[in-house]
């Protein structure tokens, strides 16, 4: 039976098969209205009602087959919303199938949605929308049942005067007398409703590849199709490390500064941020854990907020695979040190007994976007890297995590789910020998215990080594004024991440005399711009020019809140 404590709807009783929705956009009012059809199953006898997650959202009728159904919109939650209960008017058993058609409008709090001013996008002449739904926020897009454990096909009409694009294939589009176009998609896989993802705007597509298109405002469409230009590679790399991709279509979308996250794995469009335009493709490694997404975590869902790491430390396994397969295995352990680092900052951050550092953490009462940190990532990593060394190397662990895909693919797992399976094909294909060696693995503190994993791996530091040696050199000449025997060419093979980490060491140190740091200016390692009270001040001044997400993170950054 599904278990949720993040989703007010009775996912025991009900599950969701598809949704269709019909919505237009109104730029003016800032708002989304139409309906959303739910087609319900039953999953329990004796069931009456339904029950929906909402959230600031301005429900406007309830209706199945056309005839009106009593509804109760709840008093807010602080965290999780307010719960719609649908009066079916009848007792329903067991595998009944029904549709409750809801007439509702999104609200200007309405916490999955970004409107942008035309100030705020790179052309200034025309107004944005975008959505970003994870954790819990398609409830303020949409009434749904609101939880990982839910996989869903849907559809959608959107009504719009500019291009709209969504987490799903274009079907076609109708265009209306005045500036009105309504745009149709198709998701036939079942997916999550975090997942849901629209934006709307002054959008050009570019051909990238056989199965990618990149969209973006036309004034940086010519940068973005440069800069990722080698996402087919990416995919097929993925492709023969687990399955064939699933989704046919993989596009990116390079959104407004706001977006909130680096990027966002929606299926058949991945949200990404325009910071990764470097101009160089130094930065498109986000775009291999996007990709890894595509199995860990959209194929093969975390069941609730609580097994999270399902989602995202596979991904990084995942990632880290590619990387080492298309650059080799310094690069993606180079990434593995780098992430032991941000694992250990969150750790720090939080308190080394903090729940929130725990791999599985109990999110009973709690809001999942306060426990985001790089702790499900990170630790979910060391875990399953952990793993792979201990059962005998990539040989076995690989063979395992495709079958992984193979038997979860379109379903919803938690923590034992996962667990059961590794023991099982373990057996199955290895023998007793891989059970004996599983049963040596301390599971209660890698799943259950706070602070960093029981294990410290060991990475390769090749590409770590060459920044240490670079900084030892630099603060070995403090005394020699202006310092002697350095040049640009000392950096010219480092990837963008190794400056920053040459530049993070340099930091560490006893300041450096000015007379280093004019040196540094000068071969372009580095250039003070900003300072923390700088940052915090800018912060302030443009709050309201962020993602309510992303603004959230960023204060918690900054020191802005507790």
């Amino acid at each position: 039976m599904p278990y949720d404590p993040t989703s007010q709807s009775n996912i025991d009783e009900f599950k969701t098969n598809h949704i269709h929705l019909d919505l237009t956009v109104d730029f003016s009012a800032k708002t989304l209205s139409g309906s959303a059809e739910l087609e319900l199953e039953t999953i329990a006898d004796n069931v009456s009602k339904v029950v929906l997650d909402t959230s600031y959202i301005d429900v406007r009728s309830v209706t199945s087959n056309g005839k009106a159904l009593q509804f109760n919109l709840a008093d807010r939650h602080e965290k999780y919303g307010s719960a719609l209960t649908i009066e079916l008017g009848t007792i329903l058993s067991k595998g009944t199938k029904t549709k409750v058609t809801v007439g509702y409008a999104t609200t200007q709090d309405c916490t999955a949605c970004q409107w942008l001013e035309p100030s705020q996008t790179v052309g200034k002449k025309h107004p944005y929308l975008f959505t970003q739904c994870q954790a819990i926020h398609a409830r303020s897009l949409l009434p749904c049942q609101d939880s990982p454990s839910i996989k869903l096909t849907y559809s959608a009409n959107i009504t719009a005067p500019l291009r709209a694009v969504m987490s799903a294939v274009s079907t076609g589009e109708d265009k209306h007398a005045g500036d009105k176009t309504t745009f149709k998609f198709e998701q036939k896989q079942r997916i999550p409703s975090y997942l849901i993802a629209l934006a709307v705007g002054n959008l050009e597509g570019r051909e990238i590849g056989p199965r990618s298109t990149v969209w973006t405002e036309p004034e940086v469409l010519e940068a973005a199709a440069w800069e990722f230009v080698d996402t087919e590679n990416f995919i097929r790399t993925g492709e023969e490390l687990l399955t064939p991709y699933d989704w046919g279509r993989y596009d990116l979308l390079v959104l407004p500064a706001s977006f909130p996250y680096g990027g966002m794995e929606n299926p058949c469009l991945t949200f990404v941020t325009p910071s990764l335009l470097a101009g160089d493709r130094s930065l498109v490694d986000v775009v291999a854990h996007e990709i890894a997404h595509s199995w860990m975590g959209n194929l093969v869902t975390t069941e609730n907020w609580e097994h999270f790491w399902l989602n995202e430390g596979f991904t990084v396994f995942v990632e880290r695979k590619i990387l080492g397969r298309m650059k080799g295995k310094e690069h993606s352990e180079f990434s593995a040190i780098l992430g032991k680092k941000s694992l250990q900052e969150s750790v720090d951050l939080y308190g080394q007994d903090h729940p929130f550092t725990a791999l599985r953490p109990c999110l009973r009462g709690e809001d999942p976007d306060d426990s985001f940190s790089r702790v499900p990532y990170e630790k979910g990593f060391n875990l399953l890297y952990y793993l792979e060394k201990h059962l005998g190397g990539a040989e076995v662990f690989e063979p395992y995590l495709r079958a992984h895909v193979q038997e979860f693919a379109g379903r919803s797992i938690n923590t034992d789910d996962w667990k059961a399976f590794l023991y099982l094909f373990m057996e199955k294909t290895f023998g007793q020998d891989k059970v004996d060696l599983l049963n040596k693995v301390d599971w209660e503190t890698w799943l259950a215990g706070t602070g960093m994993p029981p294990v410290d791996n060991k990475f390769d530091d090749t590409l770590a080594k060459a920044c240490t040696c670079l900084c030892k050199k630099w603060n070995d000449s403090r005394h020699t004024n202006p310092p002697i025997g350095f040049a640009a060419e000392d950096i010219k093979d480092f990837s963008s991440t190794q400056k920053v980490v040459f530049l993070e060491k340099v930091s560490e140190l006893e300041p450096l005399p000015h007379g280093h740091l004019d040196t540094m200016d000068k071969l372009s390692l580095y250039k003070a711009k900003n300072g923390a009270e700088l940052a915090r001040e800018t912060f302030i001044k443009h709050r309201s020019f962020f993602h309510p997400i992303a603004a959230a993170m960023i204060a918690k950054d900054l020191g802005l809140s507790k």
